[in-house]
């Protein structure tokens, strides 16, 4: 990020202060306020940060006025289409996408870690058994650091980076075991002559009594979903895992902190939304109704997976998702699912309703990823899990880009305080009655 020449000027009671502008690759000007205070005496006040640059990150871009999603400069429609994920990982968090050489590599040290220490396993007992997979993957996730105390010092770039591969490597390995103990099976160990999608897909559903065979086509969709989901940017989780980051907490505290955080249904368990949402709809002659509910402000009936905090047009993922629900439909052999009838209807009433085309609500990511995780057999307790489980790729990134910055401070956000002003104790016999 270079310097711009040129100035802001803000001018408060009668003093004007002068701040730099700075330019990044792409993407607007941000105007830095660090001084702000110091000069004035006054913060900014930005609920939800909507305007407020928190770091300077060379991880991922997003132009939300264009539907334009960046990974370290590729567009998430090549990435998608010719790469798969675990290239996807190394190329965030190492920078550039790998050679041959370090591609074999990389695969290798992901490969070595897959499984996680036996005692792990005695975790899941201690949960009933209706407890919400996320609940387990929080508690899992933060408790690897008892077990893998060798890679938590943050200051050793060897350890960083090593606490990386286990995160890649056994994420998938506790996701399954949280599932298969929701419902009662066996925990099944992972397979390293398996791609890392086709391996996860068989710790969830295969069994002991019989052999379990990998669909290629159900493998890539799968694939796809965790490129689709590595990372987005500052988003809450993301802030969150900076955050934690930020005071020195160890790598898995961090990444547990923004499994936390992508638990709220306004980020992470959208998709579970938007399907529960098409499954209330029910029926395709249903959405013209739905739709007014929808514009009735006094209904409280939400259109959820359309619109986006950052995307003002549609959402670059949405389009992938799209291709990948008919290609997965069509493998299953699913001609006449009843949602995706839905969901089809519902998109097209949308986008041709001046009230949701004013608004720029457009189908996001969410819309479709339900349909396709349905089909493949997840019950939509397991959607935020596998969100989690792709995005922790992203949030080690970031983690680790924030750690190596020089210039990096523990988080301190400021607050307009409208409290009481300050008062005298009054004794509790003087208090009334």
């Amino acid at each position: 990020m270079a310097d711009d020449p040129k100035k802001a000027v803000l001018e408060l009671a009668g003093t004007k202060v002068e701040m730099p502008v700075k330019s990044g690759t792409i993407g607007p000007d941000v105007v830095d306020i660090t001084k702000l205070y110091a000069q004035t005496g006054a913060f900014t006040f930005d609920p939800g940060f909507t305007s407020t640059a928190a770091c300077e990150s060379k991880i991922t871009y997003i132009d939300g006025d264009e539907g334009v999603l960046l990974y370290r400069g590729y567009p998430i429609e090549q990435l998608a289409e010719h790469g798969d994920f675990l290239e996807t990982c190394y190329l965030l968090y190492y920078g550039e996408l790998p050679t041959p050489s370090q591609r074999k590599e990389f695969d290798k040290n992901i490969t070595y870690h897959t499984m996680v220490h036996e005692q792990m396993t005695r975790f899941y007992q201690g949960f009933r058994r209706d407890a919400h997979p996320m609940a387990v993957m929080v508690a899992v996730v933060g408790a690897m650091s008892a077990f893998y105390h060798d890679s938590t010092d943050i200051n050793d770039a060897r350890q960083r980076e090593i606490a990386c591969h286990r995160m890649i490597a056994k994420l998938p390995t506790i996701a399954a075991m949280a599932y298969k103990y929701h419902i009662g099976q066996p925990f099944v160990y992972p397979q390293n002559s398996l791609s890392y999608a086709a391996n996860f897909l068989r710790m969830c559903f295969a069994v002991p009594c019989e052999e379990y065979v990998v669909n290629p086509i159900l493998a890539r969709a799968m694939d796809r979903i965790f490129i689709l989901h590595a990372d987005h940017e500052q988003n809450a989780s993301t802030s969150t895992v900076r955050l934690a980051g930020s005071s020195g907490a160890n790598p898995f505290a961090c990444i547990a902190a923004g499994i936390a955080c992508l638990w709220g249904p306004a980020h992470g368990g959208a998709n579970e939304a938007a399907l529960e949402m098409l499954q209330q709809i029910g029926d395709p002659a249903k959405v013209p109704e739905f739709i007014a509910k929808v514009k009735d402000k006094t209904s409280h009936i939400r259109l959820m997976g359309f619109g986006h905090r950052v995307y003002k047009n549609y959402d670059p993922r949405a389009k992938i998702m799209q291709k990948t629900a008919h290609e997965v439909l069509t493998e299953l052999g699913i001609k006449d699912d009843p949602l995706l009838e839905v969901a089809r209807e519902l998109e097209k009433a949308a986008l041709s309703d001046q009230y949701f085309i004013e608004r720029k609500l457009y189908p996001n990511v969410d819309f479709y990823s339900g349909i396709i995780l349905r089909a493949l057999g997840f019950p939509t307790s397991m959607f935020t899990v596998l969100f989690a489980l792709a995005r922790t790729v992203g949030w080690i990134s970031q983690w680790k880009e924030m750690i190596e910055d020089p210039g990096q401070k523990i988080g301190r956000p400021r607050q307009l305080y409208t409290g009481s002003p300050k008062r005298d104790y009054v004794p509790l016999t003087m208090r009334g009655k």
